[in-house]
C-alpha cells in the first residue's frame, strides 16, 4: 500500500503542475494577442518611413552627408545589443538568441574587431556573465519600463557613440516574430543606417510613372531630422517583436508542458490501477489460503 500512496501523491503533484502550466498558457495567450497586434501595427509606419527616406535620399543625391549614413572604411570597434526577456519558461527563445550572439561576437573578435556588449533582459545578462563576457550595458527587469523611454536611451547611446567615433558599427540582436511557433534569432545592423536595405514593404512607384517631389525644407534638412527617427523605429520594432515572441514561445512551452502533464497523469493512473489490482489480488489469495488452512 505504500507504493499506492506514493503513486497517488505523484498524481496529485502532477495535477497541480498541470493547473499552473495551463493557467500560464492562458495568460501568455492573452498577452500575445496585444503584443503581436502592437508589433504588426508598427510595421507599416516603419515601412512607410523607409520609403520616404529613400525618396528624400534620392532627391538629396550627392549632398547626403548625414553622419548616421557614413560607413567606416574599416570596422575596428562595434557595439552589439542583445534583447531577451527577463523571465524564463519559454523554451529556447532566450538561449537560442544568446548562442547566436555569442558565436557572432567570437567571429568578430577573431577577425580583430573589438566588440562591446550590451544586453536587455536578465536571461541574456546571466548567459553572458556566466560565460565571463564583459557586459558594459546591462539592463534587467525592464518589462515595466515605458518602451519609448528604452528606445530613446538606447537610440541616443548608439547615435552618440557612432557619431563620436566610439563605435564603427552598431548591431542589435533579437528574435524576429513570425508567428506563434516561429521566432527567428537575427542580428541587424543599426548604424550606419542603410536606406537601400529598408525596401521591404516600401511603397513602390507604378512602372513607367515618374513622380516628382518638392521638399520644404531641403532634402538634406529632412534627412537630418528623419534619420534619428528611423533609427528609433528600428529599435522599437526590435522591442515589440521580442515581447510578442516571448509570449508566443511561453504559450507554446506551457501548452507542451500541459500536454506532457496530461500524458504523465494517464500513465501514473494506469500504474496506480495496476498496483491496486495487484494488491487486491494478493489480499484475495491470502484470504482464500487462510480459509483453506482452516478446513
Amino acid at each position: 500500500m505504500a507504493n499506492l500512496k506514493e503513486i497517488k501523491r505523484r498524481i496529485g503533484s502532477v495535477k497541480k503542475t498541470k493547473q499552473i502550466t495551463s493557467a500560464m498558457k492562458l495568460v501568455s495567450g492573452a498577452k500575445l494577442s496585444r503584443a503581436s497586434a502592437a508589433a504588426t501595427a508598427a510595421q507599416p509606419y516603419q515601412q512607410q518611413l523607409a520609403g520616404v527616406l529613400q525618396r528624400v535620399g534620392a532627391a538629396a543625391g550627392e549632398s547626403v552627408s548625414s553622419p548616421l549614413l557614413r560607413a567606416r572604411p574599416e570596422v575596428r570597434r562595434a557595439l552589439i545589443v542583445v534583447i531577451t526577456s527577463d523571465r524564463g519558461l519559454c523554451g529556447g527563445f532566450n538561449n537560442n538568441l544568446s548562442k547566436r550572439a555569442q558565436a557572432w561576437i567570437q567571429e568578430q573578435r577573431a577577425a580583430g574587431v573589438e566588440v562591446e556588449l550590451g544586453v536587455f533582459g536578465r536571461k541574456a545578462n546571466d548567459y553572458f556573465r556566466n560565460r565571463h563576457f564583459e557586459v558594459t550595458l546591462p539592463v534587467v527587469n525592464y518589462g515595466k519600463t515605458d518602451k519609448m523611454e528604452l528606445v530613446r536611451s538606447l537610440g541616443e547611446r548608439a547615435e552618440q557613440g557612432f557619431v563620436s567615433g566610439s563605435y564603427d558599427a552598431v548591431f542589435i540582436a533579437y528574435n524576429r516574430y513570425e508567428n506563434t511557433i516561429s521566432q527567428v534569432p537575427q542580428i541587424v545592423q543599426l548604424l550606419p543606417l542603410q536606406l537601400e536595405a529598408a525596401e521591404s514593404g516600401a511603397p513602390a512607384q507604378p512602372s513607367g510613372e515618374m513622380v516628382e517631389f518638392e521638399f520644404e525644407p531641403s532634402a538634406k534638412e529632412l534627412l537630418d531630422a528623419l534619420l534619428p527617427l528611423y533609427l528609433r523605429t528600428l529599435v522599437l520594432q526590435a522591442f515589440l517583436e521580442t515581447e510578442a515572441g516571448e509570449h508566443a514561445a511561453r504559450m507554446t512551452a506551457m501548452d507542451n508542458a500541459t500536454r506532457n502533464a496530461s500524458d504523465l497523469i494517464g500513465a501514473l493512473t494506469l500504474e496506480y490501477n495496476r498496483a491496486r489490482q495487484a494488491a487486491i489480488t494478493t489480499e484475495i489469495i491470502e484470504i482464500v489460503s487462510g480459509a483453506e488452512a482452516l478446513k
